[in-house]
This record gives structure tokens, sequence and C-alpha cells, in this order.
């Protein structure tokens, strides 16, 4: 994993936000078994939402794009929280699944997505590429046009030892 997560986000004119305070009874994320799962990400910025609206309808393709890339940046964000900001400890992206407030007849979701796709690509490198889930939903908290969550892999090597099985 590259350790230059912010200077490669400074070469493209971004800055990691603060990591998003939950809207709800949650934790923003949870790391299990070497893996950071980051809990949706809306786009968001200093606790007021940057965009509302149905994608297709109030929100364009193109501004859709812009919130997903919103919502990647406060996903890294979180990851960046969950390793205390040692990004060595980062071994790739794995999953990044996306909720996009969908207009009736919009069908481009995975184009959405590609604002969040492509960011974690140019901060990470080879390790930004992920699979990935696109789901056109009806409603979103906010009315905002995306929230995005995603699954991390830590390096083994920096996780404690699992204790060995007994007899």
């Amino acid at each position: 994993m590259p350790t230059d997560v912010v200077a490669r986000l400074a070469r493209l004119g971004l800055t990691l936000p603060d990591a998003p305070a939950p809207a709800a009874n949650y934790v923003p994320f949870s790391i299990a078994r070497g893996l950071v799962f980051v809990a949706g990400q809306a786009p968001v910025v200093d606790g007021k939402y940057q965009s509302v609206g149905r994608v297709g309808a109030e929100v364009t393709l193109e501004a859709a794009q812009a919130a997903a890339r919103l919502c990647g940046l406060n996903i890294l964000a979180q990851v960046k929280s969950a390793v205390a900001g040692d990004w060595s400890r980062v071994k790739r992206c794995v999953r990044i699944c996306g909720y996009v407030n969908s207009a009736p007849g919009f069908f481009e979701q995975p184009k959405v997505l590609d604002g969040c796709s492509d960011l974690m690509v140019q901060a990470l490198g080879d390790a930004g590429r992920h699979a990935r889930s696109a789901l056109g939903v009806a409603a979103l908290r906010g009315n905002v046009p995306v929230v995005i969550d995603a699954i991390f892999e830590l390096e083994d090597s920096r996780l404690p030892a699992a204790p060995l099985a007994t007899p």
C-alpha cells in the first residue's frame, strides 16, 4: 500500500477531511479479522450534506459522481482514523458498495459509483482496485444522492498473532 495517500490526493487538488461523525446509533468503522468495515458515508462536509436529490431528476450524473467522490474521501478519512494515520497498515481496498437515490428510469448507478472507484485507484494505486456493487434505491437519509460503504484489508504482519488452539 502506498503510504503517500495524502500526497497523492494533494496532487489531485484534494485534501482528506476529518472523519465524519456517525449520523445515528452506530460506529463509523469496525475492525474484525484483519478487515476494516467502513459504515456508509454520505457526501457530507462539516456535518452538512453537500448534495441532495434523486439522481436522474434533481441531480445530474456528473453531480452524483462528484458526490460519490466526496463519499470516497470520507471513506478514506475513516480508514485513516481506523489505522491511527498509519497508511502502511492498509493493504488494499477490498470492496465498495454504493446506494444511489435513483429517480424512476435512471439506470446508470455504476457510472455514479465510478466517482468513488476512480478516487480509490488515484489515491491508492493498484491497492485501490476493488470489487463493487452499485444499487439503485428509492430514498436515502437526508435525500442525499449516494451513500457508499467499504471494506479494506489490513497488512497481516501488523495484526496480532492468533492464539494457538489447544487439544
